[in-house]
């Protein structure tokens, strides 16, 4: 039986049925109305066959405060909570960087940068909850199109050096007309 169908055979377990339950609330309405917890406890399924996460799934966020601290936990925080091994660890690091991923492509594919906003949440999403200070750029052209995204200095955990010589250095490189830094 697909793990997405369950039709008239009521004989699954009750954590089978309960993940059946949650999978097709999200193939119905994504994650609309979905607590945290539950979308926690979504993702630890993909990493534990035929078991129950939602004791571990409340744990993490009881330890880590928000569906965002969970996803940016440390790995060895993570594996402390009974019953969260590396396989789920792997599937929560996973969704954050294709999240990123994602987010640099849908960026980089523009034409042109639409709005401040648009480039705020692609940075705002690319730089959190990172373990060291990163200085990026975009170096962008007179019609604000995106040349290239680049980590120019990587940092200590709450400072990064910035030699404006070597920006200068890839913004000729680039032949960019327009620099947006952030750290």
């Amino acid at each position: 039986m697909d793990h997405f169908e369950r039709g008239k055979n009521r004989s699954l377990p009750k954590e089978q049925g309960h993940r059946w339950r949650l999978r097709e609330k999200f193939l119905k309405g994504g994650l609309k109305g979905f607590l945290d917890y539950e979308i926690v406890e979504l993702l630890l399924t993909l990493g534990t066959p035929r078991r129950d996460c939602k004791q571990q799934a409340k744990e993490a966020l009881k330890i880590f405060q928000s569906l965002r601290g969970v996803l940016g936990a440390p790995f060895d925080e993570l594996q402390k909570i009974k019953g969260i091994g590396s396989h789920n660890i792997f599937g929560l690091k996973l969704i954050q960087e294709v999240s990123r991923r994602f987010l640099k492509e849908r960026m980089m594919s523009r034409p042109y940068c639409h709005s401040s906003k648009e480039v705020f949440d692609y940075l705002y999403h690319a730089l959190r909850d990172l373990r060291k200070e990163k200085f990026k750029v975009l170096f962008l052209d007179a019609k604000n199109q995106i040349l290239e995204e680049e980590t120019v200095f990587e940092g200590t955990v709450d400072s990064s050096a910035v030699y404006p010589r070597e920006i200068m250095k890839k913004a000729l490189r680039w032949d960019a007309s327009s620099l947006i830094f952030c750290a």
